[in-house]
């Protein structure tokens, strides 16, 4: 089974490297997101064209929202879906102008002044952040939360997905609760913030194997 990783905001694709010894016996392909157009759909036909067949697809935060996209361009594709820090819905009024702030926050402040406002949003343990990891692309960030702020609402895709579809969160992520995923299929990982599979990695992992033996 070919293992479709989607990367969060800000970070990049390298942000996977402590999942990479769980999946040693896939194919995993781990794409850059950034510079793929101006919707999600855009993204999600960039890397629907890049990929050939069968796709166990694990999306985290801004990538959940890619495989989402994704799942709802090529449903026969997507053979299971893990959804990280992600929600099905499309943004409130309240988020959408939280992601103009947060526009505004890089044009005004750069990528420093971007960190420093997420890194307690991201982690609840910051020891285990690491800014290496952030895209150095202000100008790619800000088209990233315009697709994100513009998304569509897929609460349609996950309840017609015909494979697995799980949602995994940490106990202190911001920006979603297992409560509002209850209608779902949901692991919360405790002392944890958005990125779990940083904070997390081992007990990630686990739940990583876990979903893609059953896709």
């Amino acid at each position: 089974m070919k293992v479709l990783l989607l990367h969060a905001f800000p970070l990049d694709e390298r942000m996977w490297e402590p999942q990479r010894a769980a999946l040693a016996e896939h194919e995993v392909i781990a794409p850059r997101l950034y510079g793929r157009g101006q919707t999600m759909d855009d993204w999600a036909g960039s890397v629907a064209g890049e990929t050939e067949g069968d796709l166990a697809v694990v999306g985290a935060s801004m990538g959940g929202y890619c495989a989402l996209a994704l799942a709802r361009r090529a449903p026969e594709r997507v053979r299971g879906l893990l959804l990280v820090g992600a929600r099905p819905d499309a943004d409130s009024d309240e988020r959408r102008a939280g992601r103009e702030d947060t526009i505004e926050l890089i044009r005004n402040e750069g990528l420093e002044g971007l960190w420093q406002m997420m890194l307690p949003k991201l982690f609840h343990d910051e020891s285990a952040a690491d800014e290496q990891l952030v895209y150095r692309d202000a100008d790619a960030l800000v088209s990233a939360l315009a697709a994100i702020r513009d998304r569509e609402d897929s609460t349609d895709v996950v309840r017609a997905s015909s494979g697995p579809v799980q949602f995994v969160l940490g106990e202190f992520d911001p920006y979603v609760s297992p409560e509002e995923v209850s209608e779902f299929d949901v692991r919360e990982l405790l002392g944890a913030g958005h990125l779990v599979n940083l904070e997390r990695p081992d007990e990630f992992n686990e739940i990583l194997r876990e979903f893609v033996g059953r896709v």
